[in-house]
């Protein structure tokens, strides 16, 4: 009995021990003290053209969003890694003007309707260089991993709450703002806009 006390309080104090080393670690990590064994940073690139794409999309809106990320990664031993970001996101509405043709120019008149395509998100991002990690707890060697899967969440989000916001509506409003009067100088007659389903 006296035996399996013994055990019992040795792999309690191991385990103590463990805990501790973590907290330290944790607390250690972030310090900037462990700078000064650095001796620089050397980068070699070798950047090669790959695709070449003709652009035809007509940007009109950007949403700039700004956000507080908290994500968990669920661990079945360890406790649960989680990061803290700060992120700032953008989002941008556009029309594909290549989608139009002969067919959706229709004059009457002294009058011209254009068929647009319908609006689109053309573009969503993080702007890494105006983001940043504010925490991580519990990362150990995956930190990198917990802190990729938070940007690729971030980004999501971005997305969703830019059709959430209305870019689509604000997008086919800053067609209308911005292509009819440039139209009409250049016709001469009055311009009808309207988007396909």
């Amino acid at each position: 009995m006296s035996r399996l006390i013994n055990t019992l309080f040795r792999l309690f104090i191991v385990a103590v021990v463990i805990a501790g080393l973590i907290a330290i670690w944790e607390q250690v990590r972030g310090v900037d003290a462990l700078n000064r064994f650095r001796r620089g940073d050397q980068t070699t690139q070798s950047i090669i053209l790959k695709e070449i794409t003709a652009l035809g999309k007509l940007e009109l809106v950007k949403y700039t969003f700004k956000d507080i990320v908290e994500h968990e990664q669920v661990n079945t031993f360890l406790p649960n890694a989680n990061a803290i970001l700060i992120v700032e996101g953008e989002a941008t509405g556009c029309i594909d003007l290549t989608q139009i043709t002969t067919a959706n120019i229709v004059a009457e008149g002294d009058s011209v309707t254009v068929e647009l395509p319908k609006p689109e998100l053309c573009g969503w991002k993080i702007n890494h260089d105006r983001s940043r990690v504010y925490d991580t707890r519990f990362s150990f060697l995956n930190e990198s991993q917990l802190v990729s899967d938070a940007y690729r969440q971030a980004e999501r989000q971005v997305q969703q709450s830019a059709l959430n916001s209305g870019i689509l509506d604000q997008t086919r409003q800053n067609a209308d703002r911005m292509l009819r009067p440039l139209l009409e100088r250049i016709s001469g007659k009055k311009i009808r806009l309207e988007f396909r389903d």
